[in-house]
């Protein structure tokens, strides 16, 4: 276990140690004289927790990794320390969940697609089908709708995992990428592109016509430079800012149904969590959720900005994706959907997300004005690009 407690002299399995002292008087204590005793002092060193991301040592991401290693900091006064680690520094960005599970490192942050290799339903707890919600809604779902007891299912029970996952920060709908042409308009104009993405939007985008690679998100500029790719998605303004997607493409298509509802997984070893007390496992837990509104703001005040600065320094142009694609997209969803409900535990997540979002989203829709409306009613003719 990589989880470290520097106070060796503790007897195994402890992780406190108090010191007694008591007060008296020079030369002895008179007979018929309380004793008073000092107050209890508690010497408990720090526990040491290795934390590995997915993300490389320039990505935002990282930054919101840290905003949750500071809460923890804070929350636990100091008991728990965390040692933030960027991706390959311990093992590699798709490695990440057999690491935390085997406890070479005590707790990951990453997407549950990064690891869709070892079984396809990882992508349905956020890059599975859209079902009509966004990730907030499928956020809530995962805490109230079911998909906690789904996740922990599929993870401990049907992977045998060591592992225990908390998800935060739902993410803006993903970009359907960087492309060399100005003129993506069509399903025609993508056949045959090789396109960089990953999990189940693989095999979306396949069924779609394209050719597609699943890459870590250090490895596509260089496939790119390498023509092994011809266009490609990672994920935001700020991450694909961070790598430089801007120097190898410079037409941006914002707005895409094939990854519209992640979140950011945490992974914890589900031994050194279970060896802490109850109060210091809520804290890694909970601060999660604290960490989740943090990195919502972060990423829409980074995001946009970098956004604006690709446009005005970078000559990037932005473009939102096509009706025309968009809805190929959902067409090639449904082709998927009754392949992927072959296997129960899929059928099963599916069925549990349709639900939520049947009941949930109609009341989000039938409940929210039309934002576009406002906006451009006070910023008129910005949303012309």
């Amino acid at each position: 276990m990589d989880h470290v407690n520097a106070n060796a002299a503790e007897p195994d399995g402890s992780r406190r140690k108090f010191l007694k002292s008591s007060l008296s008087a020079a030369g002895g204590i008179a007979a018929g004289t309380a004793v008073v005793g000092a107050p209890y002092v508690h010497a408990q060193s720090p526990i040491v927790l290795k934390m590995q991301t997915a993300w490389g040592g320039g990505n935002i991401w990282n930054d919101f990794a840290q905003e949750y290693v500071d809460r923890v900091h804070s929350m636990s006064g100091g008991r728990i320390q965390i040692d933030l680690l960027p991706a390959g520094a311990i093992v590699g960005a798709f490695q990440v969940i057999d690491a935390v599970s085997d406890g070479i490192i005590d707790i990951g942050h990453e997407v549950p697609v990064y690891w869709y290799g070892k079984n396809n339903a990882a992508s349905l707890f956020g890059t599975g089908p859209v079902w009509g919600g966004d990730a907030n809604n499928m956020m809530a779902w995962w805490y109230a709708g079911g998909g906690k007891e789904l996740y922990r299912e599929l993870t401990q029970d049907i992977m045998g995992l060591n592992v225990v996952g908390q998800f935060g920060f739902p993410m803006p709908s993903q970009p359907f990428g960087w492309f060399k042409n100005s003129d993506v308009t069509s399903v025609e104009d993508i056949q045959g592109l090789k396109y960089r993405t990953v999990g189940l939007a693989a095999d979306l985008l396949n069924e779609m016509g394209m050719s597609v690679a699943q890459l870590p998100g250090g490895e596509i500029v260089p496939a790119m430079e390498r023509g092994v790719i011809d266009a490609f998605e990672f994920n935001n303004p700020s991450s694909d800012s961070d790598f430089g997607a801007q120097d190898v493409a410079k037409n941006y298509y914002l707005g895409s149904y094939h990854q519209a509802s992640e979140s950011f997984e945490w992974l914890f070893n589900r031994d050194m969590l279970e060896s802490l007390d109850d109060d210091l496992q809520a804290i890694l837990l909970h601060a999660v959720e604290a960490a989740s509104t943090s990195n919502t703001a972060s990423a829409l005040d980074r995001y946009s900005a970098d956004l604006e600065t690709m446009q005005t320094e970078s000559g990037v142009t932005v473009h939102r994706t096509s009706d025309e694609i968009l809805e190929a997209q959902l067409e090639a969803w449904s082709t998927l959907i009754p392949r992927l409900e072959e296997d129960d535990f899929m059928r099963r997540v599916m069925e549990s997300q349709k639900a939520w979002v049947e009941r949930t989203v109609f009341y989000e829709l039938m409940n929210q004005p039309d934002l576009q409306l406002a906006y451009e009613h006070f910023f008129p003719g910005r949303l012309n690009m």
